[in-house]
């Protein structure tokens, strides 16, 4: 892949230049050259009135024999995750499209309903049960899943952009010399190339940026939770369970688990919960975190924040929504304080019931919000708090 000025047809007339974004094209003896440090965006070609810069592709042909679509279905201490359901449900609708089967790959230990899988869409589940593989042992998920790959050939791999998925499923595809597109909000298949489109956020999520992967395979990604819904279960729904023999001698571990220390600050945690009530810089102060605690705590809601409060310390990384925390999509999110930055609504957009508290009428987070409250949320909180409290016969 290349770019070319035709000196023929170039007249010198200047215009590619100003657009350049890299400052690479510049004006010698009336005719442009092109400075290293192009990136071909493309910018230059749209410019040229006279069809003189060209974008050469080099022709890619996808690696053959590859088919189907494959979920990680990640479980934890024997529970699959929602995310698994949600990569489901929406592997369903890409094997649909590209008229193929979906399959779903379950490694852990004495995993419970691997039947919801199908029943979410998948026409069949890889299972790998053994003791290894119930402490999420990243070199044993690792080399097992490339195994796996390699005998069956899928085309594309969806995995959760959790903490595990964004942790082994790199290596994966590593190993296996093909690109991967990490924290995906938008899935597609291309109606003319047939090629899984993936989009995520970029520059800081100012930019929604669309990635193919044309030649290599499988066509990776990992998702972020509560980005898809999950579809209802069909119990009627018919597929295959094939169990997969884990051989441990043949993986060299080079991390030992030593224990696993859960977050217990957390009353209710944030990517489960069904209410949410979040605190921003609004709040001024640390201090002031108990306000939205009080009202978490009446709701029995779990307690979140946005980026701000978190690299001031005022609260733990762990209760943080956003592009750079966590993805919620609770039935109702409470913001108190918060301005709705792009990369805050990034993490809690898809809430279906968003109540906004901010004396800032021009806040952001109004634009997005169910119900908006514009006053002091020094007012309004402990006003809401009482007043449930009174409803619920906790006062």
């Amino acid at each position: 892949m290349g770019i070319q000025v035709d000196l023929e047809k170039c007249t010198g007339c200047g215009s590619c230049v100003p657009v350049c974004p890299f400052g690479v094209m510049e004006l010698i003896d009336d005719k442009v050259r092109i400075k290293d440090g192009c990136n071909l965006c493309g910018a230059c070609v749209d410019a040229c009135t006279f069809e003189a810069i060209k974008i050469e592709k080099a022709e890619q042909k996808a690696s053959e024999g590859y088919k189907g679509v494959w979920v990680f279905a990640e479980q934890r201490d024997g529970k699959l995750k929602s995310v698994a359901y949600e990569l489901v449900s929406e592997g369903r609708k890409l094997a649909n499209k590209l008229g193929t089967e979906l399959a779903a790959v379950c490694l852990g230990h004495n995993v419970k309903d691997i039947e919801q899988l199908i029943a979410c869409g998948a026409d069949r589940v890889y299972v790998a049960d053994d003791t290894a593989l119930a402490d999420h042992q990243e070199d044993y998920y690792t080399g097992l899943m490339v195994d796996l790959i390699h005998k069956y050939k899928p085309e594309i791999l969806l995995a959760g952009a959790t903490a595990m998925g964004r942790s082994f499923i790199p290596r994966v595809a590593s190993i296996l010399y093909t690109g991967l597109t990490a924290d995906c909000t938008g899935l597609d298949i291309d109606p003319e190339t047939k090629l899984l489109l993936q989009t995520r956020p970029t520059f800081g999520g100012n930019v929604m940026a669309t990635i193919m992967c044309q030649a290599k395979r499988p066509q990776m990604s990992t998702v972020r939770p509560h980005v898809f819904k999950r579809a209802k279960p069909d119990a009627g729904r018919k597929g295959q369970i094939i169990k997969v023999d884990f051989k441990k001698e043949t993986v060299t571990a080079r991390t030992k688990l030593v224990r696993f220390i859960e977050d217990l600050s957390e009353k209710v945690k944030l990517d489960e919960a069904e209410i949410i009530v979040s605190g921003g810089r609004g709040l001024g102060k640390p201090e002031n975190f108990k306000l939205v605690k009080e009202l978490a705590d009446v709701l029995g809601a779990a307690l979140g924040s946005s980026r701000p409060p978190v690299d001031e310390g005022w609260i733990s990384y762990s209760h943080q929504v956003g592009q750079t925390g966590k993805t919620v999509c609770p039935k109702l999110y409470i913001a108190c304080g918060i301005s709705g930055s792009v990369q805050h609504l990034a993490g809690m957009g898809t809430s279906e019931c968003i109540i906004a508290i901010n004396e800032d009428p021009n806040a952001p987070i109004f634009q997005v919000a169910t119900y908006g409250i514009v006053g002091d949320l020094f007012k309004v909180v402990p006003m809401l708090t009482e007043k449930l409290k009174r409803t619920r016969g906790l006062a």
